[in-house]
């Protein structure tokens, strides 16, 4: 045991101090951060019978496999921020010189601590909240990623309830046409012929009847796919696809576009390339290391205080390469930002633009087209069983009211995904947060 000096006292007092400060602001930093990030994906229950835009929503941000990547990514970060505040551990060593002889024996003990210099401990902090706020806005855009996904395969699949509808309408119709033709050519009015050509026709119908609901399953499963479920519960998707979504003023998708979430990403990214290129030139200011410590020599018979201190010179390494390599990488990020500007700037006119077009083209099939189309093929099958119109007056209005149907979907289900992605990319889905209910 060594005899008690003040030397021996003032090396444990520092030590003891060290460890302490460091375990008690470790602790604290790490209750602050872990309430923040935690994250722990809620198994919500799939309802068995309708499902509202809504429900379908909260079922994909509360069990979105994605989701909970993203968020244990935030999480993971969270560490990084810790572990930049830590400070530097202090070293204690032990030497022992001749220890062969017992008279001439020399032993020391002391501790080091190394202060970082140059605002290293600031900047690596900054660098890693900056890297947080990476962290974060991916998670925010993966939410606004996965509303846009749920929403447009949503209106799929009331799409594809329509085009079910309607395909059992039109098989319906078919089946009547047949069934007059069948009367009519045993009355023996009309060729044979005008009969093979309704029953081609209804077979055509019950084919398309087949493929719409072929799409209905599939646009189903990609709705349960989004919280993770590989088979549907839900039996039908409850909403109107005939509201369409509206179209923006030009002050509104500039005011809503400077906020975008891909842009608040490539602008964090562009101040935490920036944080690194700080910190990489506080790193060529060398840290200076002190050490103390006791030495105690038995050929004398009492103890020395050690005191040192320990400066490296940069002569050979002052950081250069991975300062030039920040710097570069800060410039690139400043690049993609203004590329991000531009191509968001971009996606956003097509998108508004696509979506103007296609509410005019669904307004118009709707409110002339469709009632047009549908009283010209009733007015020939209502004829053609009166024996006023040939069969192939009447499947020419067929055609043409499918196709008129077909187009008006079409327009529907490219509208309201329009709409989604060009809410996805502004950053708020506020007005289509839900669905309007069926009408009776």
């Amino acid at each position: 045991m060594y005899p008690r000096n003040l030397a021996a006292t003032l090396l444990l007092r520092t030590l003891f101090g060290l460890t302490v400060f460091a375990s008690t602001n470790l602790s604290a930093q790490m209750q602050d951060a872990l309430p923040a990030t935690t994250f722990a994906p809620a198994l919500t229950k799939e309802p068995t019978g309708s499902l509202t835009l809504s429900v379908a929503i909260d079922l994909a941000l509360t069990s979105n496999p994605e989701l909970s990547a993203a968020a244990n990514e935030l999480g993971a970060v969270e560490g990084a921020v810790i572990q930049a505040g830590v400070l530097p551990n202090p070293e204690i060593s032990t030497s022992v010189e001749d220890t062969q002889n017992k008279a001439t024996r020399t032993t020391t003990i002391q501790v080091s601590q190394r202060i970082e210099l140059g605002g290293k401990r600031s900047a690596r902090i900054t660098s890693a909240e900056r890297g947080r706020d990476v962290a974060a806005a991916d998670l925010a855009a993966k939410r606004l990623d996965v509303r846009a996904t749920v929403i447009g395969a949503f209106f799929d699949v009331l799409v594809a309830q329509e085009r079910v509808q309607q395909a059992e309408d039109l098989l319906s119709l078919a089946q009547r046409a047949s069934q007059a033709a069948s009367r009519r050519v045993t009355a023996g009015k009309i060729s044979p012929v005008e009969e093979t050509k309704a029953r081609v026709a209804e077979a055509s119908a019950r084919v398309e009847l087949n493929q719409a609901q072929r799409e209905l399953v599939t646009a189903r499963k990609r709705v349960a796919a989004s919280w993770g479920s590989s088979t549907p519960r839900f039996e039908k998707a409850e909403g109107r696809t005939d509201v369409l979504p509206p179209v923006r003023s030009a002050e509104e998708i500039k005011r809503r576009l400077n906020g975008s979430p891909a842009l608040l990403r490539a602008r964090h990214e562009a101040d935490r390339f920036s944080a690194l290129a700080d910190l990489e030139r506080s790193r060529r200011i060398p840290d200076v290391t002190f050490s103390l410590g006791s030495k105690k020599a038995e050929e004398l018979g009492r103890n020395q205080t050690i005191v040192g201190v320990s400066i490296p010179f940069p002569i050979f390494d002052r950081n250069q390469g991975n300062v030039l390599e920040a710097q570069k990488r800060a410039d690139k990020a400043r690049d993609e930002l203004s590329a991000t500007e531009l191509r968001l700037g971009t996606e956003v006119t097509q998108n508004e633009e696509r979506l103007k077009a296609l509410v005019v083209e669904a307004q118009t099939l709707q409110s002339e087209i469709m009632p047009g189309a549908r009283s010209a093929y009733e007015a020939a099958s209502k004829g053609f069983e009166l024996g006023k119109f040939s069969f192939l007056e009447v499947l020419d209005a067929q055609r043409t009211f499918f196709q008129a149907r077909a187009q008006y979907l079409r327009s529907l289900s490219d509208a309201h995904r329009t709409a989604a992605e060009l809410e996805r990319i502004l950053g708020s889905f506020d007005s289509m947060s839900s669905a309007a209910p069926s009408r009776p």
